[in-house]
């Protein structure tokens, strides 16, 4: 295995960590050697190789792919073809106990996400993780935990974070340029749902280890309504639109704006299927005060919409209707932004207008962020630390809208207060064989 300057702290760090059992061991401990200098090419595994999941692996291939894993041998003979020379796994735990490797690249369903990404770390590896960082609110913050613990360079794929226009929000919101963010609006027309469990049983497709794939959910039949793609639509397995897009959006305003911990959350939607999600919703934040870049910034709402619900600034015309994004409302005006466009509005009153010169320095990408941090210990932009605190409060929109209450939100225990019937949705749980 290659050696680079951040392993060798990442071992003390490793060696003195306690209630973490056999983080590195004889076969997998780093070898330490003098002089490496930051050119030399990371070993990397990858779990997942299709789809979104490819993405991740191109954007690494720079460095040597060295081994790929993945539960449908369609995917994996495919990806093989681009990666003669990677070794083939079928079962992420057998790969990351046998190959030498300097980091793992993990793009599963959300509901592997968290067990592939915690036994790597344990193991000393890097991992960048395909967003949400997790699939429960529990397993996000054990990683979050690891991440502090190990030192390990971590990474969570939210990848229009490298964009240069969500630099210039963050600019003008930090500068001023609409005042005291009063509250702040996010929304998609994404909608992933279902009407009903199917009943019938198709056999497995050849060449598909199901049991692997569904790795700690519970056992259920195989059905094409889950594997490849759909499974967003079924809460053992994702979770709804919310799931696959709140990461990508609401991390421009956790940026901006310095967000942490919500302290209520408050959902609504359709009725409630039981193991579906719904096919719209609009959660309600509300965030504390907090010491932010020298000052204190006030507390503030932030309102989540999707399945075509829209804030009322957008449904009333008096915002243009991009089809998703955010719009931050301050004292002196209104920000709208998505991922390519920003607009500060009344537009009269900013005619004119000077924006601050730019001072966030432009992303060599996100991929090549974690790359380059792997190598010479620098820091990531979305480590699991800054990325479990926005996956949890993410999934806590799915929490209120299952449990249909209101939550308090203790962040410090890990628990919506007086509230047990959120408890089961907040912790994982994970079926025999299977452990965090």
């Amino acid at each position: 295995m290659k050696s680079f300057p951040i392993q060798r702290r990442q071992f003390l760090k490793l060696a003195g960590v306690t209630g973490i059992s056999g983080i590195l061991t004889a076969r997998n401990a780093p070898a330490f050697a003098a002089g490496n200098s930051a050119s030399d090419t990371l070993k990397l595994g990858a779990v997942g190789v299709a789809n979104r999941a490819r993405a991740n692996i191109n954007g690494c291939q720079t460095q040597e792919i060295a081994a790929l894993c993945d539960v449908d041998q369609r995917f994996l003979r495919a990806a093989a073809e681009d990666f003669p020379r990677a070794k083939l796994y079928t079962d992420f735990r057998k790969m990351i106990e046998k190959e030498k490797l300097d980091g793992l690249i993990v793009s599963t369903a959300d509901h592997t996400h968290a067990a592939a990404t915690a036994m790597a770390l344990r193991a000393g590896l890097n991992v960048y993780c395909e967003k949400p960082l997790t699939h429960r609110v529990s397993e996000a913050r054990i990683l979050s935990e690891l991440t502090r613990e190990t030192g390990l360079i971590t990474q969570m794929g939210t990848q229009i974070h490298a964009g240069s226009n969500y630099r210039r929000v963050v600019e003008l919101i930090q500068s001023g340029a609409i005042g005291e963010v009063k509250e702040a609006h996010v929304w998609v027309g994404s909608s992933y749902t279902a009407q009903a469990v199917p009943k019938d049983t198709p056999p497995v497709p050849e060449g598909l280890d199901w049991d692997l794939w569904l790795g700690p959910a519970e056992e259920r039949p195989y059905h094409p309504a889950y594997h490849p793609f759909q499974w967003r639509k079924w809460w053992d397995f994702g979770g709804g639109a919310m799931a696959d897009m709140a990461c990508h959006h609401m991390d421009l305003s956790f940026w901006s704006l310095g967000l942490d911990h919500p302290t209520t959350v408050e959902a609504e939607g359709p009725e409630p299927h039981p193991e579906a999600a719904p096919a719209w919703l609009k959660v309600r934040y509300e965030f504390p005060e907090k010491e932010f870049r020298g000052k204190i910034r006030p507390a503030l709402s932030l309102t989540w919409y999707d399945g075509g619900r829209k804030p009322p600034q957008v449904e009333s015309g008096e915002v243009p209707d991009w089809g998703a994004g955010s719009l931050f409302i301050g004292e002196k005006g209104m920000l709208l932004a998505n991922y390519s466009q920003r607009l500060l509005l009344p537009e009269e009153r900013f005619e004119g207008y000077q924006p601050p010169e730019p001072y966030i320095e432009d992303s060599i990408g996100h991929h090549a962020e974690w790359i380059e941090a792997c190598k010479t210990g620098g820091k990531t932009t979305c480590n699991f630390e800054y990325a479990g605190r926005l996956t949890e409060t993410v999934l806590l929109g799915g929490v209120s809208f299952r449990s249909q209450t209101k939550l308090h939100w203790d962040a410090k225990a890990l628990k919506a207060t007086g509230n047990t019937c959120a408890d089961e949705f907040i912790q994982h749980k994970y079926r025999a064989g299977w452990t965090l």
